[in-house]
This record gives structure tokens, sequence and C-alpha cells, in this order.
């Protein structure tokens, strides 16, 4: 019994060596990250985010819950997140319509897209294909350009909704193209793909995953595609740029954001594992399969793509007289 108070010393001594110290118990990330995606289930940000949030999971070894708060066009799940504590716990698959269009689109928008979010990085970037109902006597962007000069205020296309990025793409195409199409608003892309394919509307620019489908069945056709090069799920269709337009891209992005004055160490950290997962054969694959195209940038070099999307779309929802649903 008179060795316990030394036996005792040394077990004490044993759990402290093979035990971390407190700090680095606390490293980030330390427990369950959650990614904020401000649209509904099963549209395109949230496969992007559910695919990224998978493959960030395995890279930091903590689980990456993927959360819908979806409203207002993807503003309350934004500014949900913009008021978040900056830990580095709660992120955001910011777009092009969050981080782009809203603040021309909304008088009161609640958050700054630049001033209140710690860029971290770009992940992908889908184009719009310019697709038509077969009915549509055209072939190519030209024939329809032709067409829509002849007949001004005659075609019609669908969008997701009024102030949506597809809308917007096809009021930056009406403008660059100089022609007069009618435009019919939807609630999302289901109801107006589904009109379009019945031919009540003429038009639509949609992204390349969920009309590709329609595309290889023969009940669509696709003019151009919105991105600077082609598609690897549709080579044979050209850019718009490359029939007549130079310059032309009306894409729909996606980034990963954390609260502003969440730590540089932080916004480091995440933006080496992101890129890391972005990099991988295996996400790779998903996304070009998605008809996405994966882009891993630096911070500086998201935030700056930022400021140049609010540049742009202010003069889109200026020039169109677009506003938000």
């Amino acid at each position: 019994m008179k060795h316990w108070p030394a036996l005792l010393a040394c077990l004490a001594l044993a759990a402290t060596v093979g035990s971390p110290p407190a700090q680095a118990q606390d490293k980030y990330p330390s427990k369950l990250i959650r990614l904020i995606v401000p649209f509904a289930a099963g549209g395109s940000t949230d496969i992007v985010a559910r695919a990224i949030g998978q493959e960030l999971s395995t890279q930091i070894g903590q689980p990456v819950l993927v959360e819908n708060k979806p409203g207002a066009g993807g503003t309350v799940g934004s500014d949900y997140v913009a008021k978040s504590a900056p830990d580095g716990y709660t992120l955001l698959i910011g777009t092009v319509s969050t981080h782009g269009a809203a603040v021309s689109l909304y008088a009161k928008l609640p958050y700054d897209p630049l001033r209140d979010f710690a860029p971290i990085t770009e992940i992908a970037m889908v184009p719009n294909l310019v697709v038509v109902n077969p009915t549509v006597p055209v072939q190519t962007l030209g024939e329809l350009v032709q067409l829509a000069k002849k007949q001004p205020g005659q075609l019609t296309f669908a969008s997701n909704g009024s102030g949506t990025s597809n809308h917007l793409a096809t009021e930056l195409l009406k403008s660059t193209a100089g022609i007069d199409i009618v435009h019919i608003p939807y609630k999302g892309s289901g109801p107006a793909l589904i009109d379009l394919l019945a031919g009540n509307v003429s038009m639509m620019l949609d992204v390349v995953m969920t009309s590709y489908q329609y595309v290889k069945s023969g009940r669509l056709k696709a003019l151009a595609i919105t991105g600077p090069t082609r598609s690897p799920l549709l080579p044979e269709v050209p850019t718009v740029a490359e029939q007549g337009f130079p310059g032309f891209e009306a894409i729909v992005w996606f980034g990963v954001l954390a609260p502003a004055h969440t730590p540089s160490a932080i916004v480091e950290r995440l933006n080496k594992e992101l890129v890391t997962a972005l990099n991988s054969p295996k996400l790779k694959t998903l996304l070009e399969s998605q008809g996405a195209q994966t882009v891993a940038s630096t911070p500086a070099e998201f935030s700056k793509r930022i400021a140049d999307e609010i540049v742009k779309w202010r003069k889109v929802v200026q020039a169109s007289g677009a506003k938000a649903d």
C-alpha cells in the first residue's frame, strides 16, 4: 500500500504523455460542419453541395451535414450564414444568383455579398444550353435569331422564375443578339421544362444537368451552349460565342463561403481541403457526368469572380428591368 502514491503518480504521468494537450484537441475541425444550401433539395445547387460535402468529409475526417434553407431566391439561407458564428462550422454554397445578381434584384438585400462573407473557393460552373422545342423551325442559334427578328414578340422563352439566373442569362442573350422574345416565368425548372417539352413555349436557357437527357432523347433541340467552351457531354453543340457573339458567357457557378471574420487559418485550411477534393478523379468524374466543370480557385480569385459578376448582372438587370419574384 505504501507504493500507491508513487504508482498513481506514474499513471498520471503516463496519461499526460498519452493524451494530446487540450489545445491540440480543439484544432479545427473538431466537430460536424454544416453546409447550407439556400435552395430546395434536388436542384443543381443541392446536387453539387452533396457531392462536395461527401468528399470534404472524407478529407477532413469530420461529418459534413448538407442542410437546405430555401426561400426568396436563395437569400434566406445566405443571410442565415452571413449572421452565423465565424468559426468555420457553418458554411454556404453561394451561387451566381445569391452572390452575383441578388444585390441588383432586391431593393433591401439583408446581406452584402462581399462584405458579409469570407470566400473560400469557387467549386464548379455549369453552362446553360439554348434549347428549343422541336417544332420551332430552326437548327442553329443564327437561325433562331433570324426567326426572332422576323417575328418580334412572337417567340417565347421559359425561365425558372423572374430574376433567376436563366431568366437573366436569356435577357443577356436578347440584348446581345438584338431580339425581342417574350418571357414566361415558372416556379422552377421542372414546370418550365414540362411546358417547353409540350410546345407551350418556344425556348429556354437551362443548365446542362437538367436538359441534357431531353436533348439526347430528341425531345429538345440544343442550339448553343453558354459557357466559354463546349461541353464534353455535348461536344457537337457550339458555344454562343462561336456563333457570332464573341465574349458571350452566361454560366451558373457555385462556391463555398464562410461568414465574414472567419479566422484566416480556417479559411486557408478549408481552401486546401476543398481544392484537394475538387482535384480528386472521383469528384471530377461525378460533377462532369452532371455537365459541371470543377473550379478550384483561391479565396482572392473567388472574391474577384463575385465582384465581377455583381457588375455584369447589374447591367443586365438595369437594362431589362428584371425583378425578383
